[in-house]
């Protein structure tokens, strides 16, 4: 059966084809046979319980520079769609959550993935403290003695915003760093929500790996290698994507992690785990799953069709 699909999204003209997982799962969606729409978040309009937009269909190849075609834009109640892929990139802003509280009003007649709700009530760097005895120590705060105390206790640490992304103001400060206060003035002016502080992980020189799940199971993995010089390993940093296996205590991770995504409606999940300890739960528009095709792994898109198609069957 073909489904209406609505994808919500950064302009599709704005994306880099080569590791942008909306493409991929645009490009699935496709080759299914399902009718593809493409709209912006701005474009969004709620009037009582009914949210309307103005779609565009679109065709999607994967040739770099001559990746889409637009048609015509007509608006629809977006109730009347199968399937809306929220997939705009963060910052997870004002403007991020009052979208998920609109779309909310149509899910799951249509099925939003992943469920907006959830998204908004599991930012990526607080919903994985429900897992703390699978990270490194963590604290969350902005209050210069308790990142003292934790600085004491743990020497070397990992700095950065609670709703940053992409590796985006992500430093190191080791035990006797002289940089530490300025750093502090530069964050406190900056940013006024907490920030996330961590327990340096030495062995992330041998990569950061994101691990994909989908509908609570395992789907595919990339370790992410960080640049010569450079603490972060986010490709759109520099991070060179290798080929992954999982070791015995990432495959418990993602079975703890697994019945909880499930129930929240996390449909595609991607999860980042350094030296086997979880760093964060990426549940707003996780990367990788060109990345893992591309090196040979599994083709993630097409299993989060099944599950789609699978849910909109049942």
């Amino acid at each position: 059966m073909a489904l209406k699909v609505a994808v919500q999204m950064d302009h599709i003209s704005s994306i880099n084809i080569a590791g942008d997982s909306a493409f991929a799962l645009m490009l699935e969606a496709q080759a299914r046979g399902h009718e593809l729409y493409h709209y912006t978040p701005d474009r969004l309009a709620m009037i009582g319980d009914n949210v309307f937009c103005a779609l565009e269909p679109v065709e999607v190849r994967d040739e770099k520079g001559n990746h889409f075609v637009l048609g015509e834009r007509q608006r629809a109640n977006l109730a009347d769609v199968d399937v809306v892929l929220m997939r705009q990139d963060p910052p997870f802003d004002l403007s991020y959550i009052a979208a998920t509280h609109i779309l909310e009003k149509i899910h799951p007649k249509a099925l939003v993935v992943n469920d907006p709700a959830q998204v908004r009530n599991a930012p990526e760097k607080l919903f994985v403290t429900e897992f703390s005895d699978l990270m490194p120590p963590t604290l969350i705060t902005r209050d210069k003695a308790e990142i003292d105390l934790f600085r004491a206790e743990y020497g070397d640490i990992v700095m950065k915003p609670l709703f940053g992304h992409g590796g985006a103001a992500v430093v190191r400060l080791t035990k006797d760093d002289l940089n530490y206060g300025s750093l502090y003035d530069i964050f406190a002016t900056t940013f006024r929500e907490p920030w996330v502080i961590q327990q340096f992980l030495p062995n992330v020189k041998h990569g950061d790996k994101r691990i994909l799940l989908v509908d609570g199971e395992f789907a595919g993995a990339v370790n992410r290698v960080p640049a010569a010089g450079d603490l972060r390993s986010n490709m759109v940093r520099g991070g060179a994507p290798t080929v992954a296996d999982l070791t015995k205590k990432e495959r418990e991770i993602c079975e703890r992690l697994g019945p909880s995504l499930r129930e929240k409606g996390l449909i595609l999940v991607g999860i980042d785990v350094i030296d086997d300890k979880l760093t964060e739960i990426n549940v707003t528009a996780p990367t990788g799953i060109r990345a893992v095709r591309k090196l040979g792994g599994p083709d993630v898109a097409a299993k989060v069709w099944d599950v789609l198609e699978a849910k909109r069957a049942g």
